[in-house]
């Protein structure tokens, strides 16, 4: 039987990662969040030039590449995986593209009041320290500018299963329906 992998996407803010655990769990299944590969890999020099570096485009790009590198080694394996990252179109369907010939993929999008976004996008910069390998501060400034980094996000193209989830208050449809949509087989 082929793996499958779930794919939890949306723009930032939206409940992506605490989603993807959640489901995760319910699963049995590992997760493998994008955000926080880089924050560990930002961790392990722990210094201000690491931190200063964080945000380079080769550490994003060292850090997609294990990302990918991990969901394949996972999927080769025969597991079952729900992978979270931001998965926007022109980003992220070179990635998961070769993915399809390993498992097959499902796509959870989240979404959410952009001022809702905004809101919880400041409060984790403002309390997750792990957050500083982010360019939360850029985001937000971005947002303040008038820019709508948010709106302008643009989902997954792929010919995949894809459910919308509103993660606004809770989530909907519920944890039940979004187990039942990432257990179903073609």
């Amino acid at each position: 039987m082929r793996p499958s992998l779930i794919a939890v996407s949306g723009p930032p803010g939206t409940g992506k990662t605490t989603l993807a655990h959640a489901l995760a769990d319910a699963l049995g299944r590992p997760a493998v969040c994008r955000d926080e590969i880089k924050e560990r890999m930002v961790a392990v020099g722990a210094d201000a030039q690491n931190l200063a570096d964080a945000h380079d485009l080769n550490l994003n790009l060292k850090t997609n590449a294990a990302f990918f590198d991990t969901l394949s080694e996972l999927l080769r394996s025969g597991t079952s995986v729900v992978a979270e990252a931001a998965f926007q179109d022109r980003l992220w369907r070179p990635g998961l593209e070769p993915l399809a010939e390993l498992a097959d993929i499902r796509i959870l999008r989240c979404v959410v009041d952009p001022e809702l976004a905004r809101e919880r996008i400041a409060h984790r910069a403002a309390t997750q320290s792990a957050r500083a390998a982010h360019a939360d501060a850029a985001l937000l400034r971005r947002i303040a500018d008038g820019e709508r980094p948010i709106e302008s996000w643009v989902p997954i193209a792929l010919d995949v299963p894809t459910l919308v989830v509103d993660t606004t208050a809770s989530w909907k449809p519920g944890l039940a329906e979004i187990v039942e949509f990432a257990s179903t087989r073609p």
